[in-house]
């Protein structure tokens, strides 16, 4: 009986110390680390303050075999404009279909966070986000649209999209611009 019992003792000892090991494993720094994620559950990262494209980092695609969008909605968005240094705000929206790399969310907060003190126009600033994306990732398609709150009575919303070259996806880039904004929204809400 004595035998019994310990072998149940050591199989639930041996049980618990393999599910910890799993555990820890699991979600690990190394486990970040070898995906090379150094931003994500880092509570001592440094926000930058200038632009920085180098903060993004990708993880991979675990859906390779599925076509799927992707959305992410930042509506905390600033900027500065390069002639007068006052402040830009706006909401960007990305989206984009991912082929074998995706963009790890914490990383992209920062990097459109990078954006805070430096100075373009709407239109680069949403340009050079998609831009940055496509050499980061090298998605199947993308487009990056940015909704900015008037300055001067004015409000631009530019909009970029790219599809991969010789593919379905250039096709649905060029539909998707051409018929981009064909039904604007009031703008009485910003």
């Amino acid at each position: 009986m004595s035998d019994k019992k310990n072998n149940i003792e050591n199989n639930i000892e041996n049980n618990i110390e393999n599910n910890i090991k799993k555990s820890l494993d699991n979600n690990s720094d190394s486990k970040r680390e070898r995906e090379g994620l150094k931003l994500l559950g880092n509570q001592g990262v440094k926000y930058p303050q200038d632009y920085d494209p180098s903060l993004l980092e990708t993880f991979e695609n675990k859906h390779q075999d599925t076509d799927y969008f992707v959305k992410f909605n930042c509506p905390e968005f600033t900027s500065l404009c390069p002639i007068t240094g006052q402040p830009d705000f706006a909401t960007i929206y990305i989206s984009y279909i991912p082929d074998v790399k995706m963009v790890e969310s914490k990383s992209l907060k920062l990097y459109l966070f990078s954006f805070r003190n430096h100075g373009d126009f709407h239109e680069d600033c949403v340009n050079k986000i998609m831009k940055d994306l496509i050499e980061l990732m090298d998605p199947k398609y993308i487009e990056v649209w940015g909704k900015f709150t008037p300055r001067g009575g004015i409000s631009i919303d530019p909009y970029t999209n790219y599809g991969r070259k010789g593919t379905k996806w250039e096709e649905m880039a060029w539909q998707r611009l051409s018929q981009h904004d064909m039904y604007p929204e009031k703008v009485d809400n910003r």
